[in-house]
């Protein structure tokens, strides 16, 4: 599976969140990953609710949240977003409150394991945080929650 999302703005996401730890290419190609399999699991489930009500366009209140704010304060692009959301799905349009809603989740997401991985790192005794720092979150996510 290629990843559609640009590993600039989830480096970026790391390092607000790691502080004065350095971060590996391998991390935020890892955690890019990651945030399009969610992504796009996301877009599966708001797809049903779209179907069941009888509509072929995501809207915001498909993914269960509204868009917060507006795209220049999120790191994450939004064409990568849209093309996220249409990974597992045909024949759907994406309105851009949802692409908003969802490049919003995203973020969120991506922040609460940065933050988990740059602990991890620290904890590892490491001024790094690696791809295996962000492997290790999903391993033991259940601690975090």
């Amino acid at each position: 599976m290629s990843v559609e999302l640009p590993f600039a703005p989830v480096d970026t996401i790391i390092r607000r969140n790691a502080g004065s730890l350095r971060v590996s290419a391998e991390a935020a190609e890892e955690l890019a990953r990651r945030i399009q399999e969610r992504g796009a699991e996301r877009a599966v489930d708001a797809a049903d609710v779209a179907t069941g009500d009888g509509r072929k366009t995501l809207m915001a209140s498909d993914f269960g949240t509204e868009p917060s704010g507006d795209k220049d304060e999120l790191e994450l692009p939004i064409a990568p977003v849209d093309r996220i959301a249409r990974l597992d799905i045909d024949d759907y349009r994406v309105s851009m409150d949802a692409r908003l809603a969802l490049a919003s989740d995203l973020e969120a997401y991506a922040d609460r394991v940065a933050a988990a991985a740059a602990d991890l790192a620290r904890h590892a005794d490491r001024r790094t945080v690696k791809a295996e720092d962000v492997e290790a979150y999903f391993r033991l996510s259940q601690y975090y929650e």
